[in-house]
């Protein structure tokens, strides 16, 4: 049977990939692409961010196996950097704002803790709500720091990408298609317990 606790992970997980996604498409239509606000992107709708594997499949999945990690993602917001002001450095200052969206709600969700013990909650109310914030700080580091790893397509490979010498940028990109399978290899040598440890937990103990 599935922990009850599991089920708490559902709202802050859907607060991290749903920010995150549009903490993308609102930089990068203030800084002149009009693409993600076109394509109704720019809401706070999450069926409007679902991804079926990604939001659906995967974490019902790491639910049923009792995975102590919920994760996954949202449908990627669309962005045409070439609408953007300033292409190189826009991509960049687009590719941060999801993680730093992540890492703003994390803290957020540890300062609702926090403030927890100056509320008089009944108890069988204040746990679930703890719970539900501890989770929510640990789900939204996770996700930026994650996203952090810079090799294309992730977050942290446009970072990277937006900084390198053109002939360099381009030989970088050429990685793109095959990101996603080097990621899944660097998180089954290990790399998702150097995240967790060098960034998700001190972060984790800063914020709760």
């Amino acid at each position: 049977m599935v922990s009850p606790d599991i089920f708490l992970m559902v709202v802050p997980f859907l607060v991290a990939v749903v920010f995150h996604e549009l903490a993308h498409g609102y930089v990068a239509y203030k800084l002149g692409d009009n693409t993600a606000k076109a394509a109704g992107r720019l809401t706070l709708n999450p069926i409007s961010h679902i991804d079926p594997i990604g939001t659906v499949i995967l974490p019902a999945f790491l639910l049923i196996v009792h995975s102590p990690v919920l994760f996954g993602w949202a449908k990627p917001v669309p962005v045409n950097f070439f609408n953007l002001k300033n292409p190189k450095r826009d991509s960049a200052i687009v590719a941060a704002a999801g993680p730093l969206a992540n890492i703003l709600f994390a803290a957020l969700f540890g300062i609702i803790y926090k403030l927890l013990i100056f509320i008089p909650i009944p108890e069988g109310i204040l746990k679930p709500i703890a719970i539900t914030c501890i989770y929510g700080v640990q789900l939204n580091l996770v996700f930026a720091f994650f996203n952090l790893i810079p090799i294309l397509p992730l977050d942290g490979g446009r970072i990277v990408a937006a900084f390198l010498p053109p002939r360099w940028a381009y030989s970088f990109s050429k990685i793109e298609p095959y990101g996603i399978w080097i990621v899944m290899g660097l998180l089954f040598i290990g790399a998702f317990n150097f995240i967790y440890y060098a960034f998700v937990l001190p972060l984790s103990n800063l914020f709760l």
